[in-house]
């Protein structure tokens, strides 16, 4: 079975699903990453003195860090304007997304759900571009592309979760997550080697606190499909 995950920027994946894409991997499943910007437009770009381009770059080689410490079995990094999606045709974005579908030929396609769980705009965008990307495929009659699935945070109470001052994170509620996959030790390894290789944010890794606050559950919610109980595996039961 082949994954495609599909996030705005570099450490999306690290600080999101980079458990359940080492589970996946683990279990003998083909899992890449594309990712459409080079994330140089981050506040971190101040602090080290740096230009968005060379700061793009820097983050491009914390992923190339990533890729190696997951074991990948691809990954591409675009340059479209980190910051800027929102004012992009999304014809544009849909159109790069599509193409690097059909080089990949996946069988799941996995992004941001609605609310981008951090709100912001790119990740906004992610989500609308992912959905009209596997609709035109499905409609066109590919068949390899089975199933849209969005990471996704779980629901604790009061529709955010915080942390300092740092992040307000929308979540899903427990309805909407119809995959939960649990991650065993290595998994759960992976995913804070994955964010150690993002240097610049260590800081910020450091003061939130993100690695004392990962759990043994990754949440994904599944476009169109409903499943009681949830499945454990993206990979289960795929439509026709």
């Amino acid at each position: 079975m082949k994954f495609l995950y599909v996030f705005p920027h570099p450490d999306d994946e690290a600080f999101g699903p980079a458990g359940a894409m080492h589970h996946q991997l683990q279990q003998g499943h083909e899992v890449y990453l594309l990712t459409l910007t080079r994330g140089g437009a981050t506040k971190q770009r101040h602090r080290l003195g740096l230009s968005v381009e060379e700061m793009g770059e820097v983050r491009y080689q914390e992923m190339l860090e990533v890729e190696k410490t997951l074991g990948l079995s691809g990954m591409t990094v675009l340059d479209l304007p980190d910051s800027g999606m929102k004012y992009m045709d999304p014809r544009e974005i849909e159109k790069v997304v599509i193409d690097h579908i059909r080089q990949v030929q996946p069988n799941i396609l996995v992004s941001y759900p609605v609310h981008g769980i951090s709100g912001f705009h790119d990740h906004l965008v992610m989500h609308a571009v992912a959905k009209q990307v596997f609709l035109t495929l499905r409609d066109e009659g590919v068949s390899y592309l089975k199933r849209l699935a969005f990471f996704t945070i779980p629901y604790a109470g009061d529709g955010t979760f915080k942390k300092g001052s740092d992040f307000i994170l929308k979540q899903s509620l427990p309805e909407e997550m119809n995959c939960l996959v649990k991650l065993n030790e290595a998994n759960i390894d992976a995913l804070k080697e994955s964010l150690d290789c993002y240097k610049t944010y260590q800081k910020v890794i450091e003061r939130v606190q993100v690695k004392e606050l990962i759990g043994d559950t990754i949440h994904f919610e599944i476009y169109q499909e409903s499943f009681d109980p949830p499945l454990t595996d993206l990979a289960e039961q795929l439509p026709d």
